[in-house]
């Protein structure tokens, strides 16, 4: 299990499950529950490329997101962090 703190989100961490290079779990701590919920929901059983390409970028304040902040996590996990 993987856990990332986020930045500048509601949110204040994500913890992620991996299955080799596809995202098994998502769960947010905080944050906006039926927009994490929903997600979690929509990475899981998806390859990490397709995540991080789907969600990098999105903003919603503080020139990021939760989506946004995934897209980071699962970016630092694929560079083996």
């Amino acid at each position: 299990m993987y856990t990332y703190k986020t930045k500048g989100t509601c949110s204040q961490a994500i913890e992620i499950e991996m299955d080799g290079d596809v995202v098994r779990t998502v769960h947010f701590i905080g944050g906006c529950a039926g927009n994490t919920q929903g997600v979690a929901r929509l990475a899981q059983g998806r390859k990490i490329d397709e995540v991080i390409g789907l969600l990098k970028g999105i903003q919603c304040r503080n020139g990021t997101s939760c989506p946004d902040q995934l897209a980071t996590a699962l970016e630092e996990i694929r560079a083996g962090a």
